[in-house]
């Protein structure tokens, strides 16, 4: 009986991976507008929303620093074609002005999970 379960469950899951590995990401239902105008929000929006959400971007608050390094994480690690140097500093200058570092909030502060 055990063998069996097990071979079922195996069976099921084999199923399931070729449909599960062919979905690709979808954007939410979000748009350039919900976020801080500025200039190269367009640019910046479809250049991050390619792979997640941008509510992930926006929650975040860093130095220019900060996300050239989380770019070059973006690009070394996950796969994120790389900008062109225009691309690149557009992007930066929007993430800088519009998602600075955020001054740390309640008892023991606001901690920035991508922050060094």
């Amino acid at each position: 009986m055990m063998q069996r379960l097990v071979w079922l469950a195996l069976a099921g899951a084999l199923w399931i991976a070729p449909a599960m590995a062919q979905q690709a990401f979808t954007p939410r239902d979000e748009s350039p507008e919900e976020f801080v105008a500025g200039a190269g929000r367009n640019e910046t929006f479809y250049a991050c929303t390619a792979c997640h959400g941008f509510k992930l971007v926006a929650q975040q608050g860093m130095t220019r620093a900060q996300w050239e390094d989380s770019i070059n994480l973006m690009i070394r690690r996950h796969g994120m074609p790389p900008l062109d140097e225009k691309d690149r500093e557009m992007v930066l200058n929007y993430l800088e002005t519009a998602y600075p570092p955020r001054a740390p909030a309640g008892r023991g502060g606001f901690v920035n999970p991508f922050a060094k």
